[in-house]
């Protein structure tokens, strides 16, 4: 993330995004946790998804919008809208890919 470093980004466990198969999908980074909801496009061939979210930072309920699209090396970048506060890119990788095991990101679904 631009906004952030990795420590402050897995403050609260290893950061994720993740898309389920059903429009839905979670993240975390820092003390945010949130579910999506998400709509599922294709741009230059590739998937991409814009989406809502809601959730909690440090217990206080929270919510905003989002985007990410698959680049062709299985990356994924984005953005991610706080209402009301911030907004920073993400680059994020195939949980395959990650180093410690832990979890990372899934690729969004193809349009259906």
């Amino acid at each position: 993330m631009d906004l952030w470093d990795q420590d402050a980004i897995d403050l609260g466990g290893r950061a994720f995004i993740e898309f389920g198969s059903d429009d839905t999908g979670s993240f975390r980074f820092i003390a945010v946790e949130a579910w999506m909801d998400v709509r599922h496009s294709d741009r230059d061939g590739l998937p991409h998804v814009e989406f809502t979210w809601e959730g909690h930072d440090e217990g206080d309920r929270t919510s905003g919008r989002g985007w990410a699209g698959l680049a062709p090396d299985g990356s994924l970048t984005g953005r991610i809208f706080i209402h009301l506060g911030d907004d920073s890119s993400f680059l994020a990788f195939p949980e395959a890919n990650t180093s410690s095991g832990g979890r990372g990101v899934r690729r969004p679904p193809r349009h259906r």
